[in-house]
């Protein structure tokens, strides 16, 4: 697939609340992502599919997700945005039970047909 139909793919799952099946259609066995800021303790970047579907169903685990408008994809040559507007009760940590709207953006490279690489933008103001 080409860099905009996997961005079309995974915009289309992640629309309609399939986050994990975004997971298994675009993603490749090598995937790398990366995070602005370490939250976990594990360091910024996660490296392979089975890392990054352990650190999705952890966030999964810790945030009640209300709802998750989906935009784009914005394709770039290699490459595709998509934008996130997301309404969140953390579960856990220092946010836990504060109900709140986080913005963010996902810069995807795209190679062999599969997303190579992830990396998110927002603000922890």
């Amino acid at each position: 697939m080409s860099p905009m139909e996997v961005g079309t793919k995974l915009v289309e799952l992640c629309k309609s609340g399939d986050f994990r099946g975004a997971l298994e259609a675009c993603y490749g066995e090598d995937i790398v992502s990366v995070e602005p800021v370490d939250m976990s303790g594990q360091g910024r970047e996660t490296r392979g599919l089975e890392a990054v579907r352990e650190k999705s169903a952890q966030w999964e685990a810790t945030n009640e997700v209300h709802s998750c408008e989906v935009g784009g994809p914005y394709p770039h040559d290699d490459r595709f945005a998509v934008t996130f507007d997301i309404d969140v009760t953390p579960r856990a940590g220092p946010m836990e039970g504060m109900r709140m709207r986080m913005q963010e953006v996902g810069l995807y490279t795209v190679k062999g047909g599969k997303v190579v690489r992830e990396e998110f933008y927002y603000s922890m103001e």
